[in-house]
């Protein structure tokens, strides 16, 4: 009999585990890359990267906002959701003006995915200019 009732709990469990981890499933961002290192640059020189992404969830997914972490970046991002298994892409452009040395640009992409805020990021070595 304790073998019985040890059976229903554990398949109890399963079965609420199985349940809450459908609940839990929906839209989910996949990244082809999440970083482009354009090694040295020219200072006043502008670089620009296009991420595709995948929707690998079950749900649509909605990209509410992507944001740089200078005004240097500029993200552009679609606007309509994405369908389960569709592709998309966002465009980042790095503008190096006044900037020197190693910079990693880093792109934040929130959104309704069951990990709301995903990191790409363009890395590049700013140089000087010639003359």
């Amino acid at each position: 009999m304790k073998k019985l009732g040890f059976l229903l709990t554990v398949f109890a469990l399963v079965f609420a585990f199985n349940a809450n981890a459908q609940e839990q499933s929906g839209a989910a961002i996949t990244f082809k890359e999440k970083s482009i290192d354009f090694g040295d640059i020219t200072q006043g020189d502008k670089v620009e990267h296009t991420f595709q992404l995948t929707n690998s969830g079950s749900a649509p997914l909605i990209i509410s906002n992507v944001a740089a972490t200078c005004g240097c970046t500029v993200p552009s991002w679609p606007k309509e959701p994405i369908a389960p298994g569709k592709t998309s892409e966002i465009k980042v452009s790095f503008n190096s003006a006044g900037k020197m040395g190693k910079q990693n640009s880093v792109v934040r992409i929130y959104s309704n995915a069951a990990e709301p805020i995903e990191k790409v990021s363009l890395i590049s070595n700013v140089l000087p200019k010639t003359k």
